[in-house]
């Protein structure tokens, strides 16, 4: 146990001594990791945050279930009810829209209407809200198929670009997050060489005393993983500031406003997950360049 925390405490104190002498070159990776980190994180955090408001929207959809002329909405409506797409019911009966019908017409002689008609010529009608904007066209399926269900309708062309809009904005995501992964490996990757090549002197030494490759480079790694946590710990610092900046900017908007910033916001799943991600985004970043820095001394 004691030899293993000696080893820990010689590494510790090899990165550390690294970091130091590192001097401009750790700022310049560390800042550029940062910046990198900071746009992934502002692109990660705005695919959610309008995949939540396309949902917010997406829900506010409704089917409108058209019924049969002897079918009743309380015979159909538990029916509807049990189906896992369904989020809401809204219970439109033929009297109720009629009396609506008439009103905006301006006829003021509602029975007068019904008579000159011989009845009333509407059906029950169940406004029916998606719990979101995918599952609406499964859900109008499922509805149609359902007995006393005449017609379904709902705003096709709607939900059609609802739903590519959301696959345009995982697509940028995933783009952006591959061109920044790479940039980001390649900054610490060379500037893990840089630092090796200022220690070459030391390295040398430590080779002639017997030293293995992985104990003498084992200390660099660390440097790249030390890159991508501060620069994660820092990105997530100014994605905070720009949240709480928005956030008192919006304070006291109109309404509408006020609704597309409530839907703009994340979780709180999602808020203790960001810096997480970050962090571990940071550190196999530097992981990996560090890697790729020190395999080309190794093999010399």
């Amino acid at each position: 146990m004691l030899k293993i925390l000696t080893k820990v405490d010689y590494l510790l104190k090899e990165t550390l001594i690294g970091l130091q002498r590192g001097g401009w070159m750790n700022w310049a990776a560390i800042s550029t990791v940062t910046v990198l980190l900071f746009l992934f994180g502002l692109s990660l955090q705005t695919s959610w945050q309008v995949e939540k408001l396309l949902y917010q929207f997406g829900s506010q959809l409704e089917v409108s279930v058209y019924l049969d002329p002897d079918a009743r909405a309380e015979s159909v409506e538990p029916l509807v009810s049990t189906i896992p797409e369904v989020a809401d019911i809204e219970v439109i009966t033929r009297e109720q829209a009629w009396q609506k019908l008439v009103k905006e017409l301006g006829i003021s002689d509602i029975e007068g209407a019904t008579q000159q008609l011989g009845e009333n010529p509407l059906v029950d009608e169940l406004k029916v809200k998606a719990r979101n904007s995918e599952v609406v066209p499964t859900l109008a399926t499922q509805l149609a198929k359902l007995h006393g269900v005449d017609a379904v309708q709902y705003v096709d062309e709607a939900v059609r670009r609802i739903s590519q809009l959301h696959r345009g904005l995982n697509w940028v995501t995933l783009t952006i997050t591959i061109i920044l992964t790479l940039t980001a490996i390649a900054v610490t990757t060379t500037t893990i060489r840089l630092i090796v090549m200022a220690r070459r002197r030391e390295i040398e030494i430590m080779q002639l005393v017997g030293a293995t490759s992985a104990w003498i480079y084992l200390p660099f790694i660390l440097q790249g993983i030390a890159f991508g946590l501060v620069g994660g710990a820092i990105a997530w610092s100014f994605i905070s500031i720009v949240q709480q900046f928005l956030g008192h900017l919006l304070a006291n908007q109109p309404e509408f406003i006020k609704f597309l910033t409530n839907g703009l916001q994340l979780t709180p799943l999602q808020t203790l997950l960001l810096p997480f991600i970050l962090l571990n985004f940071g550190a196999t970043v530097g992981l990996i360049g560090s890697l790729f820095a020190v395999q080309k001394f190794a093999k010399s």
